[in-house]
């Protein structure tokens, strides 16, 4: 219920972006979750990112209450050890990470881009949050949709924000053989590997510690176990090992 507020400046270096990860964190049921995305970068730790409400002092969060100008939309830069260390051992939350496959580096520094510049957009004119139109899940798919054009393809499942990892695995951008062996992941597998409650229960997150040092141990654990896909070298090769990928995972 409390928290103590600190905010901090932190400059990163775009040509070391590294890759993509989605994190889900369901908390009421397999169908609602809330969805973050997180930036890797090379010799440097993750941030993440997060389209909340801006919840007022009493305000509670209500799905139907969205659909009518309720709440404020905001938009969290954080270290992945706040922002989802909250979600997994704060509140309960049972949290799932996931790597998405088959992008390019100048796609995950659009991606990038395009939260800071929703940022300044948000800084310059507020807006709102809405259940169906502009909530955690589907302004992802909007600003992933300018990345990757038609690799994203329309799928009901981005407004059930709780099927997104299926909808990553359907259309290859969440690899059905991560490891390049002959054994596929299954979507069952992949949710065994991807679930990071039981990697960091018990993790040590005082506030008196090392800050970076802290940030680095978690974002390690909660990988764990998960394989970290490499950037594609081209956009043909992007597309033809998405469709591989996609094959494989409805064969």
């Amino acid at each position: 219920e409390d928290a103590t507020a600190h905010w901090e400046t932190r400059t990163v270096d775009m040509s070391k972006l590294s890759g993509v990860d989605v994190i889900n964190s369901y908390w009421m049921g397999p169908l609602i979750a809330h969805t973050l995305v997180s930036f890797r970068f090379e010799d440097d730790r993750p941030l993440a990112f997060s389209f909340e409400i801006r919840k007022e002092d009493g305000e509670s969060f209500s799905a139907l209450a969205g659909f009518f100008r309720r709440y404020e939309l905001s938009l969290i830069a954080s270290e992945e050890r706040d922002i989802i260390y909250t979600r997994s051992n704060a509140r309960g939350e049972q949290v799932y990470l996931l790597p998405v496959s088959h992008l390019q580096q100048s796609e995950v520094r659009s991606l990038f881009e395009s939260y800071l510049i929703a940022a300044d957009e948000l800084n310059a004119k507020p807006a709102w949050y809405n259940t169906l139109t502009s909530n955690c899940t589907n302004i992802i798919f909007y600003m992933a949709r300018i990345v990757s054009g038609e690799r994203l393809p329309w799928d009901y499942r981005i407004w059930v924000s709780g099927w997104l990892p299926n909808y990553l695995y359907d259309v290859g951008m969440l690899d059905a053989n991560p490891n390049n062996s002959g054994q596929p992941w299954s979507m069952d597998t992949w949710y065994e590997h991807a679930h990071i409650n039981p990697k960091v229960r018990g993790f040590d997150n005082q506030a008196d510690l090392d800050t970076q040092v802290n940030s680095n141990e978690f974002s390690a654990q909660i990988r764990q176990g998960i394989p970290i896909p490499p950037l594609a070298d081209s956009q043909a090769k992007a597309d033809a090992e998405a469709k591989s990928a996609a094959k494989a995972s409805n064969d």
